[in-house]
Parts: structure tokens; sequence; C-alpha cells
């Protein structure tokens, strides 16, 4: 059989190409495209990225905190849908210029000298003189200067009985079309090279894992390790004075990975300003970066904020601060048992985990932090909040076997509120959770001796009988003799220093019909006041103060019951009092290797060019075709944009004002 002659319905190979780069160089596709980047940009703006999971489980809450982790929105830039709009973006930009470039160029220089006459006759801004009273070669010169004077490069044609001159000015605009569009290209691919993508890449193809252990950095695996050559990253790490560093740690979701160095930076001082009220003014650090190239040659140099270090193309910024393991001295105030309210001297550093055993629990006292400086609002004497420092801190966690832990945060000196000193000391036992706060009153000493020596008291079952005897007899003594009575008061005190108020309402409530369990509550708590005033008085008395019972006595024994309620909620076996320390200061330094940071400076001064084209260079063409007539020269002109805007109209006006002027006779058709 000879071969079918039916066309075929199936599109050719080249006709599909054809029609997928004119869908990927359409306008609608980038304009979709951008907006979606702009939209994802500005979600990766306003939500700080690359933070702890854990801040933003705080700011967000359990909810919407999985809702944006499983859109990635916590590392926008580096999501796979953003990655892949970003690249389709440049695929796109990328087909438009392919596609229309090549005409855009011939554009610019072909002169359009096959116009014909009607043609030019037909554009809008057109003029004609049938009969100029000169000749042919005479009129040819004279618009051949019209055109020359206005900036114009153009053509000279032989045609029949006369010339056409085709000319151009402006055509460079086309150039502006072609540079704004590869300039978002470059920068597009100078952003990708900036970004984290080699990073997702070597984690998809299961080279790297993202640790998530809080580990020291000799058990950090290697698989969470990135090679020296990292094309490109932006890391932190904090490095105590006088020490060195050749890793950094950049934050992936959840976790983090460890970045190498191919050089050492060694912090050799860390120096910080205050203002008056404690907030810190300006900082900067002493760096000598070594290179196992050259270890003979360390470079030397002084960072501070917006000072960086810029070497062989590793910017090394002055970011923050931090401790870097100050060490303290520390008494620990047992809370608990017969030996509450003693205390004995502990002694750690910042980042050291401590084990110890009260009773016979077992804990682990986690270091986490020494601050200087705690600047607070606090109202004055007339309401208005104003900063105030609170003095030193100390940040640490008490975690028992079971991996509970509670965060306390303890100023080492007592802080004047509401006209008394007291130790402050704030508790939280959720991370993002609320700071409670405990106050203990200081004694005239500014100390917290008096109050753990009465707290101590409360847990002598001996001295709570003498009170409460003591008590009994002078109010009835007939009383003091039935065993019961003191035995009920006494257990009454117990629960209270064990469980707080809470603990007698609630006995009290298992035992007094409700209709009387108001006043019941109301007649303890009198009878638990005046009990431990006793206690109180009879220890001043026994430390030789005679004089008590004044304002400041009340107040005080206000203020240590407050207390003693309050540490029920405490949740620690111990209270940390910090009594001196050593502080080691720590430089925050944030690394980068940008190695698109160029490309998309040269994209920039692209998109700068092609902006400045478009907007200042005006496109124009123009036809001259001189002739022959019965009475001497036919001239017709016109000229023509594709921009149809005022500033176009005015600028044929003036062209054909200034070929009136050179042929000084006015056009028999003028329209415009």
């Amino acid at each position: 059989m000879p071969p079918s002659t039916t066309p075929s319905l199936a599109p050719s190979s080249g006709a599909r190409g054809r029609s997928l780069l004119a869908f990927l160089g359409s306008m609608n596709l980038a304009i979709t495209l951008l907006v979606a980047v702009a939209l994802a940009s500005v979600v990766g703006t306003v939500l700080q990225q690359n933070q702890p999971y854990g801040d933003y489980l705080m700011k967000f809450g359990p909810y919407w905190f999985e809702v944006f982790r499983a859109l990635d929105l916590y590392d926008v830039y580096s999501a796979p849908w953003f990655l892949a709009i970003f690249t389709l973006l440049v695929v796109s930009t990328s087909a438009c210029v392919i596609r229309n470039a090549p005409s855009m160029l011939r554009e610019m220089f072909t002169y359009r000298s096959r116009v014909g006459e009607n043609e030019i006759r037909s554009m809008r801004e057109h003029v004609e003189w049938p009969h100029l009273p000169m000749s042919v070669e005479a009129a040819a010169i004279e618009g051949r200067r019209v055109l020359m004077d206005e900036g114009f490069t153009f053509k000279e044609t032989r045609v029949k009985e006369g010339y056409m001159f085709s000319a151009r000015k402006g055509s460079l605009q086309r150039l502006g079309y072609i540079f704004t569009h590869v300039a978002i290209v470059v920068i597009c691919i100078g952003g990708m090279l900036d970004s984290r993508i080699w990073l997702s890449y070597q984690e998809f193809v299961g080279k790297l894992t993202v640790e998530t252990r809080s580990v020291p950095l000799s058990q950090v695996p290697e698989e969470s390790k990135i090679a020296a050559t990292n094309p490109g990253f932006r890391g932190n790490v904090n490095v105590p004075e006088g020490s060195k560093t050749s890793v950094l740690f950049l934050n992936v979701r959840d976790g983090y990975v460890v970045q190498n160095l191919p050089f050492d930076i060694e912090v050799k001082d860390f120096r910080i300003e205050h203002y008056i009220n404690g907030m810190p003014k300006s900082y900067e650090s002493d760096l000598v970066v070594t290179d196992p190239k050259h270890p003979h040659d360390p470079v030397k140099a002084t960072i501070a904020v917006n000072k960086p270090l810029i070497y062989n193309g590793y910017a090394i910024y002055q970011a923050s601060f931090g401790d870097g393991g100050s060490r303290l001295k520390l008494s620990s105030w047992q809370l608990a048992g017969g030996t509450a309210g003693t205390s004995q001297p502990v002694e750690g550093a910042v980042f050291q985990d401590i084990p110890f055993t009260v009773g016979d629990v077992k804990y682990t006292l986690e270091l986490n932090d020494f601050r200087m400086f705690n600047i607070n609002p606090v109202p004055d004497e007339h309401g208005k909040m104003q900063e105030k420092n609170f003095g030193p801190s100390v940040v640490f966690r008490m975690r028992d076997t079971t991996g509970q832990a509670r965060e306390y945060e303890n100023y080492m000196m007592p802080v004047v509120m509401e006209g008394r000193p007291v130790f402050i000391s704030g508790m939280r036992d959720q991370v993002g959770g609320v700071m409670r706060f405990l106050y203990i009153p200081a004694d005239r000493d500014n100390s917290m001796a008096t109050f753990m020596d009465f707290y101590h008291r409360l847990h002598d079952a001996n001295l709570i009988d003498q009170a409460v005897q003591s008590m009994l007899a002078e109010v009835n003594p007939e009383a003091a003799k039935l065993p019961a009575a003191s035995e009920a008061i006494r257990a009454m005190v117990e629960k209270f220093v064990r469980g707080g108020y809470d603990a007698m309402g609630a006995d009290l409530e298992a035992r007094v019909p409700k209709d009387q369990l108001e006043r019941a509550f109301e007649t303890s708590a009198r009878v638990l006041q005046t009990v431990l005033s006793r206690m109180y008085v009879t220890m001043m008395n026994e430390r030789g103060v005679k004089d008590v019972g004044g304002e400041k006595d009340e107040r005080f024994l206000a203020d240590s019951v407050a207390a003693i309620n309050a540490l029920v909620f405490y949740g620690a076996p111990i209270y940390l009092q910090m009594t001196g320390f050593e502080q080691i200061q720590a430089s925050g330094l944030q690394i980068t290797k940008s190695p698109g940071k160029n490309v998309v400076y040269l994209g920039s001064v692209l998109l700068i060019l092609g902006v400045f084209m478009l907007f200042y260079i005006h496109p124009r063409r123009a036809w001259l075709l001189v002739r022959e007539s019965d009475r001497g020269a036919r001239v017709l002109f016109a000229t023509t944009s594709h921009r149809k805007t005022l500033d176009m109209a005015r600028a044929a006006q003036l062209m054909h004002a200034a070929m009136v002027a050179k042929f000084g006779v006015e056009p028999m058709k003028l329209s415009h």
C-alpha cells in the first residue's frame, strides 16, 4: 500500500515547544509568580525566620504552631514550594527574554525603509507639502538637516523620482526591556546562591541530618556537620573571651547543624558600654583570625555593630553578646524537711549541670545564664512607670529524674517593692509559660537570714508547741491544760507550713459545715497569726532585738507569711541565692558567606539601567519622502512612536514645526 497522505492532527514537537515557550514567557504567568513571591516575602519579613521552635510555640500556641510548621512558614526561603515558585519565575522570565529579545534587537537596528507612500499618509502624525518651490535635491537636503538636528539616525534610499529617508531615534529603549527582564533572572539566581538550597539538597539526599539534641559539640555526629566548602550560609556562634572557634551553628527547623569554617576565630577581648540605667549602649570585640594556610600571618581586627570584618569572602558581624560561662558562688537554702531554712555553699559555672540530692530525691541543677543587668519597668511614687536596674541574676532549671524541669530566675540583691526590700525569684513550669514571682522579705541587714531562720523554726515541732502553749496560757489557762487544743493548733500550723492557706481551707471543709466555714477560717487565720507572731518575737528576742513589734516588724512578718504561703507553689526543694560571681562574657558573632552578593549587585545595576532606559528614552521613527511635482518638489513626512502619550504628540508637533521652518511654507495637511 502507498503511504497515507492524510495530515496528522497531532501537533509537531516544534509546535509543542513553541506553545510551551509561549506559556512560560506569558505575562499572566510572570505576574502570578511575582505576586506569589511577593506574598511569601511578606510572610518571611513579618514572621522572623529560623528561630527556635520553642519561641514559635510560645508565640502562636500549639494549634497555629503546627499549621505554620506544616506550611514551612518558619523557613519560607528554603521551603520546597517557595524554591519551586522561585525557579519557575526564573524559567518564565528567561523564556520571555529568549522569546522576545531577538525581535527587539532586530527592531533596534532596522530602519523600515520599505514603507510605501500610502502607508506614510495613513499615519496619524503626518504632514504633506504637495508643491514646494524648490528642487527635489534641495528639499532632500533641508529634510536631511531637520532629521540630523533632531537627533535621528537615518537611511537614505533612492526611489522613483526622488528620495526616501527612514529615520529612528531612541532605539536603545528596547534594551530597557531586555535589561529589566535579565535583571530579574540575575537577581533571582543570586538570591538562590545565597539561600539554603544547597543545605536543603544535602538533607533531601540523606547526606545531612538535623541535630535536635542539646549536646556538646564533641557529641554532634558527623552527619550533622557541613564542610567548609559549603557555597553559602548565615549562622551564629557565641565565643567567650579568650576562647576560639572554627565552627558556627545554623538553625534548621527544630534543630541545628554545625558549619565548619576554614579558619579559627579567637575573641581576645569583648567590651560593652552601658547607659546610666544599665541598658547596653555599644559593644565590640577584638578578634584574631588564623588561617591554617597562613598560620604565621593572623588577621587582627576590632568589630562592632555595623562594622564587620570581611575576610576571604566571609563577613564576620558583631551581632549580640551573652554569657561565656561565668563562675558563680551560691547558697542553697533548704525548703523542706528538718533542714529547712539552712544553707550550704554551691559553686558552679553557667552552662554547667550539677547533680544533687534533697532527702531521697535526686535532681540536676542546670545553670543556664547569668545576667549582670536586668532593666525592668516599675511604678514610682506617683504611679508612673520607670526603668530600673534590678541588678545581677542567675537563670537555672531544676530537673528531676523523670526529665521534668522548672525554670527559675533569682536576683542577687534585694529590690525595693512598695517601699520594702525583697528578694525576687521568678518561676515558670513550662517553656514559654507565664513567669510567676516569689517575694522573700529582706531583713534589716538586707539579707534573707532572718526569714530563713523563721522558716526553719516553723519546721521544729517543739518550738511550735512552746508558742502554742504560751498563747493558750495567756488567753485561756484552762485550755492550755488540754492536750487536744494544743495538738489541734500545732497541726494547723504544720498544715499551713506544708500547704499554705489552701491546705488549711481543705482541712476545714472536711470538718466544718458550710454555713460555718467562713467564720471558722477567719478564726483559724487569727490563731495562726498569733502563733506565728509569738514565734517571730521569740526569735528576734533570742537574736538580741528587744524593741520588736513596730510597723517594720509587722510588715516583715506579714511579708514572711505571704512568702511561706507562696512557697507551696514554688516547686523547688531549695532556694538558690547568688552570693558572688566572676563574670565571663561571650561575643555573639554572625558569620555569612554570600557568593550571590555580587550577582545580585550586577542584577541591581541592570535593573536600574533598564528602568532608566524605559522611562527616560523615548523611541520614535520618522519617514521623509521627497519626489518631483509639476511645480517643484513634493514632500511627505510622518513620525510615530509605540507610546501614545501627550509627550509623543508634542514631540511630533515640534518636529512638524521644524519642517515648516526649513521649508518656509505651511503644509497642505497637518494631522496629529
